[in-house]
């Protein structure tokens, strides 16, 4: 499992999230189940792509089988980050099939909505394939999901951008109109974090970017800014400063953006807008 996806923001871990969301669906019990199948009935199940994806999130299935069976084996072909066919059985299952069925849902919903993450990013990394413009996540996030779906961000082959508040400086209008000026925001920050730790200025007009430059900015993000004035952005920056663009990027103009020399294009659709995939599991009793 990626080391990074084991800490969650405010010290939960990933296994207390699987049992939340577990616990979710369970409630009290699940009664269907509970009244249909006998403890000691095994079986075996498979989950099939139903179209075109990449897979991320395989790790987190299996520690959601594993919490209601942890004798539970799993079996997989892919890795988190490989590109899977429609049709092709992403992984099977086998252990007692009660604990199949009522973590049948669960597991699928993490893996669906991480594959779509991860599959929504593939779709924009490949309309950069010649470019050196480095595609990042914002925090644009679901609440408590922000380490799995970051993590499904990089398995689609894109970067992420800070993690949360804590680390990155990331200078933003109002926190400018709450400092008087980025001049003052700017100064406030260096004296307020290590040197080690670079300093964002979100900018919407070329005042605010002449000001980031004067007060040396280590990045300037350019908020909403159509392709032209992009492109007068960076050649008034002249390599001073990082330029990360941001707002209204999609797969139409991605490219065109890029093209103009920008080195991050952040998007905050890849993970608040991605859709999830179609995923389905079959179960079949043991022979």
């Amino acid at each position: 499992m990626d080391p990074q996806i084991k800490p969650l923001a405010g010290n939960l871990s990933l296994a207390r999230l699987i049992d939340a969301a577990l616990e979710e669906d369970i409630g009290h019990g699940d009664i269907t189940t509970d009244s249909l199948i006998t403890p000691d009935a095994t079986g075996y199940g498979k989950i099939v792509a139903k179209q075109d994806l990449v897979i991320a999130g395989l790790s987190i299935a299996l520690m959601v089988f594993t919490r209601l069976d942890p004798a539970v084996i799993l079996k997989s072909d892919f890795k988190d980050g490989q590109f899977v066919t429609n049709g092709a059985t992403i992984l099977t299952v086998e252990g007692t099939m009660a604990g199949l069925l009522t973590a049948e849902r669960t597991a699928l919903n993490f893996l669906q909505r991480l594959s779509g993450i991860a599959t929504k990013t593939r779709a924009l990394v490949n309309q950069l394939k010649n470019s050196e413009t480095t595609l990042v996540d914002t925090r644009k996030t679901t609440p408590g999901l922000r380490v799995l779906e970051k993590y499904a961000v990089r398995m689609g082959g894109a970067g992420n951008h800070r993690m949360g508040l804590y680390d990155g400086v990331l200078i933003k209008d109002n926190h400018i109109a709450a400092c008087g000026g980025i001049k003052n925001a700017v100064a406030a920050a260096r004296l307020g974090v290590s040197h080690l730790v670079k300093i964002e200025v979100e900018v919407s007009d070329f005042n605010q970017l002449r000001q980031a430059l004067e007060a040396e900015a280590d990045i300037i993000m350019l908020d909403n800014m159509g392709p032209e004035k992009i492109n007068k952005a960076v050649a008034l920056v002249d390599g001073r400063a990082k330029i990360e663009v941001s707002g209204n990027i999609t797969a139409d103009n991605i490219a065109q953006v890029a093209k103009s020399g920008v080195d991050l294009i952040s998007v905050g659709a890849l993970t608040h807008s991605a859709v999830a995939v179609d995923l389905s599991m079959k179960i079949e009793t043991a022979s």
